[in-house]
């Protein structure tokens, strides 16, 4: 760190990525984190739910992270709780599909039935 300048914005970075993983919203995103997950690449796929739901401007989205599901062969696993509908379980949710949930069910409200588990 350079001047106080540097320190306020790792701040306001680290406040922002605390926010999108807390509190009130109008949507919740849970990325299976176990470590069949992470062996799968769910830090991969929740990074990429991260930076597309930063792209698209959505800051009304939850982002967190669970452990195993036991469903190790889907893993990726990712759910989507939008309030008022009934949660939505994806499978082998790489990247690719993780952006592709974020643009057409957390902004369309259509989910993707080629990705659904369960």
């Amino acid at each position: 760190m350079k001047n106080l300048d540097e320190l306020r914005k790792i701040r306001d970075e680290v406040r922002k990525s605390m926010e999108i993983r807390s509190g009130n919203h109008r949507a919740k995103i849970v990325v299976g984190m176990g470590t069949c997950g992470i062996a799968a690449g769910a830090r991969e796929t929740m990074q990429a739910l991260m930076g597309e739901l930063e792209q698209a401007g959505i800051n009304d989205v939850a982002v967190t992270a669970t452990g195993c599901a036991g469903f190790c062969e889907r893993e990726p696993l990712v759910d989507v709780e939008i309030a008022g509908q009934p949660a939505v379980r994806y499978g082998k949710v790489d990247a690719a599909a993780a952006r592709k949930i974020v643009q057409e069910h957390i902004v369309g409200g259509r989910k993707v039935d080629s990705l659904v588990f369960g």
